[in-house]
């Protein structure tokens, strides 16, 4: 359309002078920054002259081709709805879903400290451990519990996974189902087994609380490799929605730390004072993101400090550093974030920038990230304002929107500024889909990005043609653009909003 300025029919693209160039200079020995003729990341590959229909980008506002090119546009977003109704998906996440859920019933029964048994609620939960899906069962029916009579849930401990969405991993949890040990496809059994060292850690954040991570390097590693520690979404988001992300960087020769912060996925949803995690408390996602940049960079000859600090909290075995530490190139870091944890890049990026708080970590004495990502949500430092997370409701009802980001990310956000070379990824629609009722302005989600342009610092920024907040972390049942678009060879290959995301 005439207000989205696209790219191969796909993405609206900013971008200062070198600021691609820096980011892809991240990248190990598998990375290139020539372009397939498909848009891919090719060897050799020459960029091609393409030929756009340009007929929406054209229409007229207020016509009737302009309402008709509007209405295809936000159809995109139900893509992956109808791609997760394929039987050969459906199989394969249900599948997945039984060994996760069994995967957490061994993890209770090994250490119980994971969920306590103090309470009547949770004890019922415990009589449904003898089948995975009994104890589904009786998750659901605590869920419904709580639902029922909120103040006798305000009684429970705080460190239950009743209130972290996604500690089984399961049902839409699942994520991509073929990205798994068990399954044949090219990104299950052969990656795991050929591919990558991937290898599950746990690890104490400031407060004590456990932290749910996995460290992926190339294997056969004869060299030191640039790292990127990657945190996950808010409001529960596991780290098996993002599987797509450490496989390709692996591929392209990077050692990655994924997380999952305080309150989500199998990570401690509390403290043990009680200090809270997830959205009730947005601090962790960038206080969290020092903390795992920490504990990626430490060593046996440079510890965790967080592990001195906290040993013997539980009776959990946590790592005292990073195990693949060896393979880490210490002078190339990148981070990256998506949602709540795009605004904790934002702040991670520009600790230490001029004017700004210093660097808060442990382990190194300056901020030794060197390149960000922000996944939805770049923020405008100074405000705690994320660029672009609510899609068309924002530009409509800034009044309900302003507020609502500032409660979210505005709590104790530090004082930070553009430092480093930065990409913004932005969606359509946001994290409230509905259409636009006219054309939105084109300048109204490069406000964070005119930060970084002011500075003089690079920065990169595009907005993915039809898209969901849910690009970057894989929920069939909800809003999405096409990214499993035929899985009988046990792999989604292909798609729309994904493959653009990963050649970026």
């Amino acid at each position: 359309m005439n207000n989205r300025t696209i790219l191969a029919r796909a993405a609206r693209i900013t971008v200062t002078s070198a600021a691609l160039v820096t980011l892809v200079g991240c990248g190990g020995s598998g990375s290139s920054s020539s372009v397939s003729s498909s848009g891919g990341a090719g060897q050799g590959a020459q960029p091609t002259q393409a030929s756009f229909d340009r007929t929406c980008d054209n229409a007229v506002y207020p016509s009737v081709e302009w309402t008709q090119c509007e209405a295809e546009n936000f159809a995109m977003i139900s893509q992956a709805t109808t791609e997760g109704l394929n039987p050969a998906f459906q199989a394969a996440a249900v599948a997945q879903s039984t060994r996760a859920v069994q995967s957490y019933v061994e993890r209770l029964a090994d250490d119980p400290s994971y969920l306590p048994v103090t309470v009547p609620a949770l004890n019922d939960l415990l009589a449904g451990l003898s089948a995975p899906q009994n104890l589904l069962d009786a998750l659901m029916a605590s869920v419904d519990q709580v639902v029922s009579n909120p103040t006798g849930a305000a009684q429970l401990p705080l460190n239950t996974p009743l209130l972290t969405e996604c500690a089984l991993q399961a049902g839409p949890c699942v994520g991509d189902p073929f990205r798994y040990p068990e399954v044949d496809g090219p990104d299950g059994r052969p990656f795991f087994e050929n591919e990558a060292r991937v290898q599950s850690v746990t690890f104490y954040d400031r407060g004590c609380a456990r932290l749910a991570g996995t460290v992926w390097q190339p294997r056969n590693v004869d060299h030191r490799l640039p790292g990127v520690v990657f945190e996950t979404g808010s409001v529960g988001a596991p780290e098996t929605l993002y599987r797509w992300l450490p496989q390709l960087l692996v591929r392209h020769g990077y050692a990655v730390l994924t997380f999952e912060a305080r309150g989500q996925g199998r990570s401690d949803f509390a403290t043990p004072q009680g200090g809270q995690g997830t959205n009730v408390n947005p601090k962790v996602f960038w206080e969290g993101f020092v903390d795992a940049i920490d504990f990626f960079r430490s060593s046996p000859d440079n510890p965790y400090p967080n592990e001195l600090a906290c040993a013997g909290t539980y009776p959990t075995e946590t790592d005292a550093f990073n195990p693949q530490h060896a393979a880490r190139d210490n002078e190339r870091l990148g981070a990256v974030g998506h949602s709540l944890s795009a605004i904790g890049v934002t702040a991670v990026q520009g600790y230490g920038a001029v004017g700004a708080d210093p660097w808060p970590g442990q382990v190194d004495a300056t901020n030794p990230v060197d390149v960000a990502v922000a996944m939805d949500g770049l923020t405008e430092p100074g405000t705690a304002r994320p660029g672009g997370s609510f899609g068309p409701v924002d530009e409509a009802l800034p009044q309900v929107t302003d507020p609502l980001a500032r409660a979210v990310a505005g709590r104790d956000f530090p004082n930070i500024g553009p430092r480093i070379p930065t990409m913004g990824q932005s969606s359509d629609y946001g994290l409230f889909p509905a259409p636009y009722a006219m054309p939105p302005d084109p300048e109204f989600r490069k406000r964070a990005f005119k930060v970084w342009q002011q500075a003089d610092v690079p920065v990169f920024d595009f907005t993915i043609r039809g898209s969901s907040h849910l690009e970057w972390s894989q929920v069939p049942p909800l809003p999405g653009t096409s990214f499993c678009p035929d899985p009988e060879s046990n792999q989604c290959d292909g798609g729309f909003g994904l493959p653009m995301i990963e050649h970026y």
